[in-house]
């Protein structure tokens, strides 16, 4: 019991430069996982250009992998089919639906693709869900906080947020993200906290999130 406290007391955040590595958010101890990549050109320049268009876009699905853990969303971003890319972005994030589906065991994935010209969650927070995969395709990506950064207690405060930027870590775009959140069995008070990059507001963003549903 002791050690298990020891570790829910001490979260840690794993990284590598293979997908692999997002397995370890399996794992007692660890909050956040970053497989750290960087995007094939063709997608790049697909994300680049969508935002480019200054359109808005908010995407919803639930997808539910077949046996082989395939994904069929061919709904996803349909506007956009005519900008160079499209197809390598889909297939993208189709392997990664299918990836967070095999690692979870999950029957069903929520899927979410926004553009985003402010931040969604602009305070220090954490996940009440048991994991999310968070990527970001251009434009800042999410924020996030070492254990010792900030107390956990007034999560929510502006006057209790870390001003030093020091202090604060980001992911890079392309980077692919678990969030670790409280609803995880075993990871109660230890969810990593983050929060949205406070980019200028003619900074847009394009953002997927995966959210294990059942």
């Amino acid at each position: 019991m002791l050690a298990r406290q020891l570790v829910r007391e001490s979260p840690r955040q794993v990284f590598g430069d293979t997908p692999a590595v997002l397995g370890d958010a399996l794992t007692d101890g660890v909050n956040l996982t970053v497989w750290r990549r960087q995007l094939p050109s063709h997608i790049a320049d697909f994300a680049h250009t969508l935002l480019a268009l200054d359109e808005p876009l908010a995407e919803s699905l639930t997808v539910e992998p077949d046996a082989h853990g395939a994904s069929h969303m061919p709904t996803l971003a349909a506007a956009y089919q005519g900008i160079a890319g499209h197809a390598g972005f889909i297939a993208d994030v189709a392997w990664l639906v299918r990836a967070f589906s095999f690692l979870l065991d999950a029957r069903r994935i929520g899927v979410r693709l926004r553009v985003l010209d402010k931040p969604m969650c602009p305070r220090f927070h954490v996940d009440h869900v048991p994991l999310r995969l968070i990527t970001t395709y251009a434009g800042a990506a999410s924020e996030w906080l070492r254990e010792d950064a900030m107390s956990r207690r007034p999560l929510g405060e502006a006057a209790a947020e870390p001003f030093d930027a020091a202090l604060i870590e980001q992911l890079n775009a392309g980077e692919v993200a678990l969030f670790k959140g409280e609803k995880w069995q075993g990871n109660e008070g230890a969810g990593i906290i983050h929060r949205s990059p406070l980019a200028a507001p003619d900074k847009k963003r394009l953002i997927l999130t995966l959210d294990w549903l059942a």
